[in-house]
Formats: C-alpha cells, sequence, structure tokens
C-alpha cells in the first residue's frame, strides 16, 4: 500500500484543517495508507524518506531550515510533493530552497475575489484529460513561476486592477521534477470548497496520483 503524509497548519484563512480532510479521503479512496500531521518538525524524520507523496497545506508561516532541508531531500530522493493554492504555493516565504523545489511562489491576486477563466494549455496530458476550458470566481494568482514547469492550465490578467500586467498570461496548474520526486501543483482553490468544483478536484486527484512514486 502506498503511504501518503498530509501536514496542515499556518494561516487559518485557507481552511487547512478542511481541505487536509477533504484530501485525506480523495487518497484513502484511491487506495493510500494517510498520516496527517500539524507541524513541520515532522519533516526531520527520517520515515518521510518512504512516503510516495508528501501534501503540504500550509500558508504563510515559517519552517526551520534544517526542515525545509529534510522536505526537499526527500523529493529529491523520489518522495511526490502536490499541493494548491496558498497551501503549497504561498508557504515558507523566507525558504529559497522549498521555492525552488515548487516551481513557484505566490506574489499578488489583483482585486482579491474576482471572475476569471482557466484554459487548458495542454488537454493531452492525462492530468488534464476530458477537461475544458473553465471560469471561475477566486483569487486569480500572480505568481513567480519557474522556467522549467511543464505548465498545464494558464489564466490570462486583464489588466482591471492592475494595468501593467494586462494581457499576462499565467500558470495555473503546472508539474515538474525536482530529482527524482515528482511535483504537482495548482493554485486554484482558496477556501475548502472550491475543491469540490468537479474540476479542480479532478485535477488535484490526477496530480497527486501522478505525483506519488
Amino acid at each position: 500500500m502506498r503511504k501518503a503524509m498530509i501536514v496542515w497548519g499556518g494561516w487559518a484563512g485557507h481552511d487547512p484543517d478542511l481541505c487536509a480532510s477533504m484530501m485525506r479521503g480523495w487518497l484513502k479512496a484511491e487506495g493510500f495508507e494517510v498520516r496527517v500531521e500539524t507541524s513541520t518538525e515532522v519533516f526531520l524524520d527520517p520515515a518521510i524518506r518512504d512516503l510516495s507523496l508528501i501534501v503540504p497545506i500550509y500558508t504563510m508561516s515559517k519552517i526551520e531550515k534544517p526542515e525545509a532541508l529534510a522536505l526537499c531531500d526527500a523529493v529529491r530522493g523520489g518522495v511526490g510533493l502536490a499541493g494548491h493554492h496558498g497551501g503549497m504555493g504561498d508557504a515558507f516565504r523566507d525558504s529559497v530552497d522549498y521555492q525552488f523545489m515548487c516551481g513557484g511562489q505566490w506574489v499578488a491576486h489583483p482585486g482579491n475575489i474576482i471572475d476569471y477563466k482557466v484554459d487548458i494549455t495542454r488537454p493531452d496530458d492525462p492530468i488534464m484529460a476530458g477537461i475544458s476550458g473553465f471560469e471561475h470566481r477566486s483569487e486569480q494568482y500572480y505568481m513567480h513561476v519557474d522556467p522549467a514547469n511543464e505548465v498545464l492550465a494558464t489564466t490570462r490578467f486583464s489588466g482591471e486592477h492592475a494595468s501593467w500586467i494586462d494581457g499576462v498570461e499565467m500558470p495555473v496548474v503546472w508539474k515538474k521534477r525536482y530529482g527524482q520526486g515528482r511535483v504537482f501543483y495548482c493554485s486554484l482553490g482558496h477556501r475548502a470548497y472550491e475543491l469540490d468544483i468537479p474540476e479542480i478536484r479532478t485535477m488535484l486527484t490526477r496530480g497527486m496520483l501522478w505525483a506519488a512514486r
């Protein structure tokens, strides 16, 4: 049986506890044994190197350097990493090691909660199979991203809330390699209820399965 670990905490505004509960259920339905933790200290446990998948849900907060390096080492060694929105893409702002592994870092969401479209750029990828572009209302994440990412979906900024980014195409979903590990990220899912939107739930579930070794 494959083993996964969800680590949740940080800013409560992203419903980390509810998201952890939902994702735990999805993974258990896929046959995973799921461990749930609430402290980054768990990354110092050598046993994490034997996991198939780690799911961080830990917006902002601070991670100690040895904890971040241990997590990065586990993923480089083959443990999968997958997550969403600020729980992975705006975690541990002072850790460049963590950001290098994830492939991106949140920097803004102009206009806060707005209507925007998600465009599928790789409909041929198994993670995106059968998913069409869709309208969404939430935070539209502006991120600093790794050009090595394999981008699966994007969004385009209108410039209404920040005129200088009018027309900018921004990655929303990507996958990448980090050493021997697979990394998947989706910037959607500001609140837990968004995870039940069919397109988002499908992408996240498939992304976790892809990342898991």
